[in-house]
């Protein structure tokens, strides 16, 4: 299923199936793959997918799919790494290269990779600015929504 967020009069958030992290039948994960391309198929008014990504673990397989779907419906993406908390500097540093390296070769890719912790909240702030900018709002509009 899709889950729709409104927030505010601004702005909609669209959460897509996780189906590269769900334990399902491919039966199942080939439905989701179906029901994503199918949202994303001629939508001019969709400004970017956030891809997340596991920063302990960088592109996997199933996110080079996700990846290539979004490339095949035009859809500018960008990368979005999660549980940075869970990783030293070094191997964060190491981790964001990793990524931003394989990006490079992704047509429908933006270029600047963020780095998130739910638990710390790190790269949160930096996270709700690119909204806010792709919404054309200020952060002050989104906190009052």
């Amino acid at each position: 299923e899709l889950n729709f967020f409104t927030i505010g009069r601004f702005l909609r958030l669209v959460d897509l199936p996780g189906y590269g992290y769900a334990k399902a039948p491919k039966t199942e994960i080939a439905r989701w793959t179906g029901l994503t391309k199918d949202y994303l198929r001629g939508r001019p008014g969709l400004q970017r997918v956030f891809l997340l990504i596991d920063a302990r673990h960088g592109v996997k397989d199933t996110d080079a799919q996700v990846m290539k779907t979004l490339t095949e419906a035009a859809v500018v993406y960008q990368a979005v790494l999660t549980k940075s908390d869970k990783l030293s500097r070094t191997d964060l540093k190491a981790s964001l290269a990793g990524v931003q390296a394989r990006l490079k070769k992704e047509p429908a890719a933006h270029p600047v990779v963020l780095a998130t912790s739910a638990d710390k909240g790190g790269g949160v702030a930096e996270l709700r600015a690119e909204i806010a900018r792709l919404a054309g709002v200020t952060l002050g509009d989104l906190k009052a929504a």
